[in-house]
Order: C-alpha cells, then sequence, then structure tokens
C-alpha cells in the first residue's frame, strides 16, 4: 500500500554518469539483471529518500519542499514512480 513505510532493495545503488542517473544492480542482482534503469533528477531524488525508508507522505512533502510544483502533480508522479518501482521488484 501506498501509504506504508516502503524502502528500496539493497541490491540497487544508484550513480549519476555522463550527467545521467542510472540504476546498477550489485551482487546476486548483478547476475539476473538485463538493461538499464535510467533515472530522471526526480525520480534519483525520490529513489535517494526510498533508500532509508519513506512513507508517500514523506515523499510528497519532501518534493513540494525541493521542487516548484502543486501537491497533487507531486502524489501522481510519486505514486506512477513508486508503482513502476513495484513492476520491476525493487521495493522490499
Amino acid at each position: 500500500m501506498l501509504g506504508d513505510n516502503m524502502k528500496l532493495k539493497s541490491d540497487y545503488i544508484l550513480k549519476k554518469i555522463a550527467g545521467s542517473y542510472v540504476v546498477i544492480p550489485v551482487r546476486t542482482r548483478a547476475v539476473d539483471f538485463s538493461g538499464i534503469i535510467k533515472l530522471t533528477e526526480s525520480g534519483a531524488f525520490l529513489w535517494e529518500k526510498l533508500q532509508g525508508g519513506a512513507e508517500r507522505d514523506e515523499l510528497i512533502a519532501a518534493m513540494l519542499e525541493e521542487y516548484e510544483v502543486d501537491e497533487a502533480t507531486a502524489a501522481a508522479d510519486i505514486d506512477r514512480f513508486i508503482g513502476k518501482l513495484r513492476e520491476a521488484d525493487l521495493l522490499e
């Protein structure tokens, strides 16, 4: 559920390479992973927040503080981002 504390699996790290944010698998995930995950700046911002664990409301508050965006847009973007993380099995 989106209101729960969400945390990224520790088998992935975020790197900034040549101005782009890229998620890289480590440990056993590197063997099973095919492809690349590129994130936008705001996606990388949310990724960093989720590394330590965060709730949806915390993510929305952080986005509102960091970016010039209204709450409804921030919430919709976060829901879409979390949905993609879940589909890719990147959350614990």
